[in-house]
């Protein structure tokens, strides 16, 4: 009980975390691009983690052949990779406030790729849920393209790209967790980020022949500031909160702290980077949201019948 009580906890950190994220990327992209942005932050994420293993050495184990790097690597490839690439890329173009809402999908493309992957049911109700929550996400891509607004079809479709990245991460990370330790996979993850995104950058510049603009970021106290809660809090703490609640608690439970994140996002996005809020961002929020709660309210009632 006390465990489940933990997760829980650490999940609700996670959710508070991620969901001021958006705010943070987008101070940095202000002075940096979306590569070096990535590159920056795995490499705070990597070094604070490392620093963390040698200070408590005498505490945190880390045994792993080839063949348990490269299974985690392929996790990796999920979280932080592809996730933070499509997001960072994708808020670009669109607002940190409806990048929120998209990330609201996460428990439902989680049930679905659970259904699909772990072969666990689902009951007509809660796939009714699914498709309305869907229908929510449809709406708001539509008004993007037909309101004229600063955001674009492609910057949404990038933030939905990057919660459907998210959804599979959570459904494999619960079986890795019952085999690896916690530090041993958020390590490895922050190593596998800091490697993919410095390397990417670094070859762009240098095909660019702009090698010298890599640094000039660190020059702006603003982009310091975000830089070090997206490395240490956001990436390397994130990810250890995540692993942590998704050895205790189901795939699904833990991604419906996301909708926690995403009311987090929305308020930062309006209230501290004065983002325009229009009327279908609410409706298409609340559809959302509905669905999300059916899917899990029907959820929990059907596993509550097969138990009476």
């Amino acid at each position: 009980m006390i465990e489940n009580r933990n997760a829980y906890i650490a999940a609700t950190i996670y959710a508070i975390i991620i969901g001021l994220s958006f705010m943070f990327v987008k101070v940095t992209l202000m002075v940096a691009t979306p590569l070096d942005t990535l590159a920056h932050r795995f490499t705070i994420a990597w070094i604070a983690a490392t620093v963390l293993f040698v200070l408590k050495k005498e505490s945190i184990k880390v045994k792993v052949t080839i063949k348990d790097v490269l299974r985690i690597a392929l996790l990796a490839i999920l979280y932080p990779t592809l996730f933070f690439a499509f997001q960072v890329y994708g808020l670009v173009h669109t607002s940190s406030s409806e990048a929120g809402i998209i990330q609201a999908t996460i428990p439902i493309f989680t049930l679905i790729f659970a259904s699909i992957i772990l072969k666990e049911t689902s009951t007509r109700s809660q796939k009714i849920a699914i498709g309305l929550s869907v229908l929510g996400v449809m709406y708001i891509m539509y008004m993007n393209g037909a309101g004229g607004t600063n955001t674009s079809l492609i910057g949404t479709g990038l933030i939905l790209l990057s919660a459907l990245t998210a959804s599979l991460y959570n459904v494999f990370a619960r079986k890795l967790t019952q085999c690896y330790s916690l530090f041993t996979i958020t390590y490895i993850m922050a190593l596998f980020g800091f490697i993919a995104f410095n390397g990417l950058a670094l070859t762009n510049h240098v095909m660019n022949g702009t090698v010298h603009q890599f640094m000039q970021p660190f020059g702006h106290w603003d982009f310091v500031l975000a830089i070090l809660y997206l490395g240490i809090l956001s990436s390397l703490g994130t990810s250890y909160l995540s692993n942590y609640a998704l050895s205790k608690i189901d795939a699904s439970k833990m991604s419906v702290f996301s909708n926690f994140a995403t009311l987090i996002t929305i308020l930062a996005g309006i209230i501290f980077l004065k983002e325009e809020f229009h009327l279908y961002h609410i409706a298409g929020s609340i559809i959302i949201i509905i669905g999300v709660v059916g899917t899990n309210y029907f959820g929990a009632r059907g596993k509550l019948n097969e138990k009476i």
